[in-house]
């Protein structure tokens, strides 16, 4: 049977929602306003990249789907708190994300803060409780919560956004953009393809793989971010279009312009098709996720 991605990318996004439901089921003791506002972003019908790219990774290194789901919303549920942090108006100052208004612009910015602490540290909450996982997973769930706290603080995501911000206005560089997309963008698609890697306990070979094309392909994601933020309109976008110029941020077309940036684009994509070869066909679906993540519009 032949791989098609569209039927792949919509089964596995409905178990996606279905596993972020399943988490918000009842508020609890959270008050109603922040479980309103955390609910507000989560579920404004992103891509679920991220959470599919895990279970992606899953296939391949054999981890049961049950046991990558939780890893995989933990990753939206941080990926979303990124967001609302990114679009205060002390950061990124944006109005829209995903067509809709931005979550501090519905319920201001105290809730939106704490909506994405909110978030953050339920992602790990989720993600660490034993009684989640068969018996023989349970040892490497402090590996996983080691390295995801790694890629989302200060060494990864927090940090690439903090060299974001402090970069405006200043002159393009190749290293600095490199460094800043490894990091921000970059860290928690890393992390997307090698926890379920380190979860399920396989060997050194098989995370080394997942490592090398997890690094091409998160950079890839953001270089073509970065161009459609030049090319592209904000309705395809879903948020301002052509606000990096505007910032001056430090962009991949800014550094080296857009014709090598869509070529170095190509050579990751094909970088990371490459390093799959040890998975065979069970590797076949992460090679189409990286051509889709190239080859987007929005």
């Amino acid at each position: 049977m032949s791989f098609t991605l569209e039927s792949y990318l919509e089964s596995k996004r409905l178990i996606v929602e279905k596993g972020l439901r399943d988490i918000f089921k009842k508020p609890g003791d959270c008050p109603k306003i922040l479980w309103e506002s955390m609910k507000y972003s989560l579920f404004a019908g992103g891509k679920r990249l991220r959470p599919i790219l895990c279970l992606a990774s899953a296939e391949a290194v054999g981890l049961p789907e049950k046991s990558a789901l939780r890893i995989a919303c933990g990753l939206e549920l941080i990926h979303t708190y990124s967001l609302i942090h990114d679009d205060l108006p002390s950061l990124d100052n944006d109005d829209y994300r995903r067509g809709r208004k931005t979550n501090h612009k519905v319920y201001g910015e105290a809730m939106a803060i704490l909506a994405g602490d909110g978030l953050l540290t339920l992602a790990f909450q989720w993600i660490a409780n034993p009684s989640g996982y068969p018996e023989k997973y349970k040892k490497n769930i402090g590996s996983v919560i080691y390295e995801l706290a790694w890629h989302a603080g200060y060494p990864g995501m927090v940090g690439g956004q903090v060299d974001d911000v402090v970069s405006e206005k200043k002159k393009p560089s190749l290293p600095k953009v490199l460094s800043i997309h490894r990091r921000k963008t970059g860290a928690l698609l890393l992390s997307s393809t090698r926890l379920p890697a380190l979860l399920a306990g396989v060997s050194s070979a098989k995370v080394k793989v997942l490592t090398e094309y997890g690094r091409s392909a998160g950079l890839a994601f953001q270089i073509v971010d970065d161009i459609l933020n030049e090319t592209g309109n904000s309705k395809q976008l879903g948020k301002s279009a052509g606000s990096d110029r505007e910032r001056g941020k430090m962009t991949y077309p800014a550094a080296i312009g857009l014709e090598k940036s869509k070529k170095e684009v190509r050579l990751l994509t094909e970088k990371a098709v490459t390093s799959l070869k040890i998975f065979g066909s069970k590797g076949e679906p992460l090679k189409a996720l990286v051509r889709h993540m190239a080859e987007r519009t929005h």
